[in-house]
């Protein structure tokens, strides 16, 4: 883990999303009280910002990619990258794939030991994983379990296709971040989780590492 962690990053997007109007403003007697007296309907920003946290992880250190998800990015204004060193950047959005919910940025070139991408067609339930990731915004944190399926289909609505089911504990923030084997490969990024409170009950779910390197290589053969 101390070769792994460092390019393990913790993700804080700013985003503008749109707002639903007031209830007072589509109050009819609301708006004739504002008449009556001579004041006009006030112009509210009809969007809002929103701050989410998540994970991402260090696939090429010379060039800067990071690898998360897509999801995290939606509607970013301002994307930072920090590192576990505490070292931040604010980050590009290269590119992204909504199918895999892959996404790749970029931030400058860092001295850090890029993770490599393993074969997610060797896993077998049972297999030992660790997930590395940011959950509910505490920081770096690691976790452990095993591959308790392969090829789970079904989740969110099978818009990802088939995904690799984990026991290792993913809660919300750990979005992006590595799925890692015991030989230090990446394996799948954890993409999402099933609980009644949002929390982990040991259902989770991460895109497994090959298509995500299909994704990664489409996206990078764009720039």
């Amino acid at each position: 883990m101390r070769q792994i962690t460092p390019a393990v990053v913790n993700i804080s997007v700013n985003s503008r999303a749109p707002m639903d109007d007031h209830p007072f403003l589509r109050d009819p007697d609301f708006r004739r009280f504002l008449d009556r007296f001579g004041l006009t309907v006030p112009d509210l920003d009809p969007t809002q910002q929103r701050q989410s946290v998540g994970s991402g992880v260090i696939v090429d250190a010379a060039h800067g990619y990071v690898m998360t998800n897509d999801h995290l990015l939606k509607d970013a204004a301002t994307i930072m990258v920090t590192l576990k060193d505490r070292r931040s950047f604010r980050a590009q959005l290269l590119g992204s794939d909504t199918a895999t919910d892959v996404a790749i940025l970029k931030i400058p070139p860092v001295n850090v030991t890029s993770l490599p991408l393993g074969d997610s067609d060797r896993l077998e339930v049972g297999d030992f994983v660790i997930a590395v990731g940011n959950p509910f915004g505490l920081g770096q944190t690691v976790t452990s379990g095993i591959v308790s399926a392969v090829g789970r289909s079904g989740i969110a609505g099978n818009q990802l296709g088939e995904l690799i089911q984990t026991d290792a504990s993913i809660n919300p923030g750990n979005s992006g971040g590595p799925l890692i084997n015991l030989a230090g490969e990446i394996i799948g990024i954890n993409t999402a989780l099933i609980g009644p409170s949002g929390g982990n009950v040991g259902i989770g779910f991460a895109v497994p590492s090959n298509r995500a390197r299909t994704a990664l290589s489409r996206m990078i053969k764009r720039h």
